[in-house]
């Protein structure tokens, strides 16, 4: 008798470029891509669920005007925390992972101090709902390209030139 013979190879991991001003949670296991300057990517791992989730966002606070996109860190995270509980169990704790928050001004201060604020505004956002940050590469001069593995929790981050701008 013979029997067919049969071959299980692991599905190539689906890909999903991310744009500035988003996110992306999905249940099956997808590369994300994504580059940010003073931006910052937060990624969110769940272990026990394996599922995981990332955001791109360009600034740390929505003012109430106009619509409250996830191009905003409050908005941002918000939203990117409860799309990953929603895919895991009840008392899954999550990780983070979080990258960017370059300078890209050579004075750093105040309102142009965009990607320090992102920082702690990350930083602080992940602190209230209490998840813990177990890797990260922020702030320097440098961009980053980013390329997260939502179905291991891993990431590959290589830095870019850098991308500083003088002021006159």
């Amino acid at each position: 008798m013979n029997l067919p013979i049969t071959t299980s190879q692991p599905e190539a991991l689906r890909r999903h470029y991310l744009y500035p001003g988003t996110l992306f949670v999905h249940h099956q296991a997808h590369l994300v891509t994504t580059v940010l300057g003073s931006c910052i990517s937060v990624c969110l791992w769940n272990q026990t669920s394996q599922i995981g989730g990332i955001n791109h966002y360009l600034l740390p606070l929505w003012n109430g005007e106009g619509l409250p996109t996830p191009k905003y860190g409050n908005i941002a995270i918000t939203k990117l925390v409860e799309k990953v509980r929603a895919l895991s169990n009840p008392g899954d704790k999550l990780i983070a992972k979080v990258f960017g928050g370059a300078s890209m001004w050579e004075k750093t201060e105040g309102l142009l101090a965009i990607g320090q604020r992102n920082i702690e505004f990350a930083v602080e956002a992940l602190a209230a709902h209490k998840i813990p940050i177990v890797g990260s590469d922020l702030g320097g001069y440098q961009g980053r390209k980013v390329i997260f593995n939502s179905g291991d929790g891993t990431v590959l981050m290589r830095r870019q030139q850098s991308m500083r701008i003088s002021q006159t």
